[in-house]
């Protein structure tokens, strides 16, 4: 492809993104609003933004011109997927009873999927009656106006392992799970995506600072894609555990693997250069794409000009930043 043709797909580009972006920011119409149970993900603030997560207020990309045409092209199929209508559904079809030398309790099995298409990914966890409490009195810290008509399940004195408790807990964690998520400021909350995926996530840093890689990196590609169908609307958000996969994979040798993710990592860093993952997923990428005997030197131009722009200091590499996460 000759220059001027190359400059007009990289406008034709621009202009198909500017087209997104327009629509993302559209305020939501009437009948949208009168659906609080699916979210069309391309609402880029809420209504009320002092009650927004934190992490929302970086999450969304912009298109700019010193984006390379695979950017553009990454950006906008970013912009396409948020704009898609969101909506997980809650099943709890079966439960099974731990017995430890002291304990005694319910572990409840949850199915998330997504609706409006087959989802093949679905996430499957376990959590205890102890679980929902906790998320269920945090949640109440924090929302309280929002929890105000929100019911959970009693605790018995007796016969919490009848079969016929169990199975009125089962129906009424499914119910809460699914009310749950109908409120936008909740189901986009930090302490109820905690609820659904940290657990997980502890158990696979546990696993990656303990050199079981295989492990880790099989738990890390199970709640990634939960994790995706949570924050939809925050990219930011998943790059550590994409750049944990990064990690598993680079130290299992598959090198072809650790790039692919690295490449979705950094295209959700494009406008975050300042994010404490860039220049160390920049360095584990260059690396990589080295060793691929793929294109490098576009990366080392990036972190070259990164540096000319910061002070010298020691940079932490990809490892030792994955290793910090979830330190309980």
């Amino acid at each position: 492809m000759d220059q001027d043709s190359h400059c007009t797909a990289e406008r034709e580009l621009l202009e198909a993104v500017s087209r997104i972006t327009t629509f993302s920011t559209t305020s939501p119409s009437d009948e949208e609003q009168n659906q609080p149970k699916a979210e069309v993900s391309c609402q880029v603030r809420k209504e009320n933004p002092e009650k927004d997560d934190p992490q929302d207020s970086s999450a969304s990309l912009s298109p700019n011109s010193s984006m390379t045409t695979k950017e553009l092209q990454e950006y906008w199929r970013n912009e396409k997927r948020q704009c898609r209508q969101v909506k997980l559904l809650f099943e709890i079809p079966s439960t099974r009873i731990v017995e430890h030398h002291l304990s005694k309790y319910v572990m409840y099995k949850i199915i998330i999927l997504q609706t409006g298409s087959f989802d093949s990914n679905k996430s499957v966890i376990e959590r205890r009656y102890s679980d929902f409490e906790k998320l269920h009195r945090n949640l109440l810290e924090e929302f309280s106006e929002e929890m105000e008509d929100v019911t959970f399940p009693k605790k018995t004195l007796t016969g919490n392992f009848t079969e016929e408790i169990i199975n009125e807990r089962k129906l009424a964690f499914k119910d809460y799970l699914r009310l749950l998520y109908s409120m936008k400021y909740i189901r986009r909350s930090k302490k109820f995506i905690d609820f659904l995926t940290r657990p997980e996530l502890q158990e696979a840093y546990g696993c990656l600072r303990g050199g079981q890689y295989t492990k880790a990196l099989e738990i890390l590609l199970e709640v990634i894609g939960l994790q995706e169908r949570l924050t939809r609307g925050n990219l930011v958000s998943i790059v550590p555990t994409l750049c944990a996969i990064v990690v598993c994979h680079k130290d299992l040798e598959n090198p072809a693997s650790a790039f692919e993710y690295g490449e979705k990592a950094l295209s959700r860093l494009h406008v975050h250069t300042s994010h404490r993952y860039y220049i160390p997923l920049l360095e584990t990428m260059i690396t990589l794409a080295y060793e691929l005997g793929k294109d490098f030197l576009s990366l080392q131009e990036k972190l070259e000009e990164w540096k000319a722009k910061k002070d010298p200091i020691r940079v932490l590499t990809l490892k030792e930043l994955a290793v910090r996460e979830y330190v309980q």
